[in-house]
């Protein structure tokens, strides 16, 4: 099929706790968006339980294809394509999304797109600002992931740097847990840290003159054994202490990642990339730096199903459908050109 500006893909994103269907047109252009989020769900047990997130989604996610269509004020027949996360994620809740968009694409007769939740994420940018320009470093932080990205060109990356051990997001929840703060941990610790004194504890910034790779283990460890020996501490303190180390590390390391690869542009992208502090001091450094930064909405930076639509458009232009005989690959990673 020719993919154009006039190509319209129905996105399908269901690898988590957030379930939810879009409409992109010609890659860039948003027609609707529908995102339930199961956070209320997962609360209680301080974290997202796989069964019920599947469960979930099985029942959601009907209802946010027919709300992202009506919205859209489009007939089925005016859909091109359907793309859906295939990958990483949990299995149970990625074989939901599967499964319902590859039943969409045999009835309606049309495409079937896979798309990786990593890349995805990279296009969630261009949704809102189309003028980007190659090469870009693009500072993904998440629940799951923390990776400094060159994006070459559409399709085309390079990874420079990574965590080693626990993501930015891994660590907001862990700490936010120890604190008592509740679930999700990342808006909890923003929230508590508005209240604290960022330089009230001197927590470490691990790696920050080596290289481009994080470490956050021994961070969020800091964090635990300092509480220990000082119970009757602030927790609005610890938290904007926390929350000060984790984001110096990430602003200084995605300016040295931009500076090193000659990068026209650093996008910040990633369910952590709705942080308040994350953002403000994103933005500062790349004006100091003379660099242009973009920071998509919060509502991009989380799970969404526009940014898979995308994904999935840009997907099709290049190596054209999906075969039906795709599965869910929980591991999967970003491919990464030499």
């Amino acid at each position: 099929m020719m993919v154009n500006d006039a190509t319209l893909v129905l996105g399908i994103e269901t690898s988590c706790d957030e379930t939810a269907a879009a409409l992109v047109m010609g890659g860039y252009d948003v027609v609707s968006s529908a995102v339930s989020t199961q956070v209320d769900l997962h609360a209680q047990f301080g974290g997202v339980v796989p069964e019920i997130a599947g469960r979930a989604h099985l029942d959601l996610l009907n209802p946010m294809i027919a709300r992202a269509i009506v919205e859209a004020g489009v007939t089925d027949d005016r859909i091109d394509a359907v793309a859906c996360t295939v990958g990483p994620g949990l299995v149970g809740a990625l074989l939901v999304g599967v499964s319902a968009a590859k039943a969409l694409a045999l009835t309606w007769n049309v495409p079937f797109v896979g798309v990786n939740h990593m890349e995805a994420h990279l296009y969630a940018a261009f949704l809102e600002d189309p003028t980007l320009e190659f090469p870009l470093v693009v500072l993904l932080v998440s629940g799951g992931h923390t990776m400094l990205i060159e994006m070459q060109g559409h399709g085309q990356y390079r990874l420079l740097g990574q965590t080693i051990d626990d993501a930015a997001g891994e660590a907001f929840d862990k700490v936010a847990r120890f604190l008592g703060l509740g679930y999700p941990g990342g808006p909890a610790i923003d929230r508590e840290a508005e209240d604290g004194d960022p330089e009230a504890i001197k927590f470490p910034r691990a790696m920050l003159h080596e290289g481009l790779d994080f470490s956050f283990s021994g961070l969020k460890t800091s964090v635990i054994n300092y509480v220990r020996k000082h119970p009757d501490v602030s927790a609005a303190d610890v938290a904007a202490s926390f929350q000060a180390a984790v984001v110096d590390v990430l602003v200084q390391k995605a300016q040295r990642a931009a500076r090193q690869v000659g990068a026209r542009g650093l996008v910040l992208g990633g369910g952590v990339a709705a942080n308040s502090l994350l953002r403000e001091q994103f933005l500062s450094a790349c004006t100091q730096s003379g660099i242009r930064g973009f920071l998509p909405s919060r509502a991009m930076c989380t799970d969404n199903a526009a940014m898979i639509a995308a994904a999935g458009w840009h997907r099709l232009q290049s190596d054209g459908p999906t075969g039906l005989d795709a599965g869910a690959y929980p591991n999967l990673r970003l491919s990464f050109n030499p």
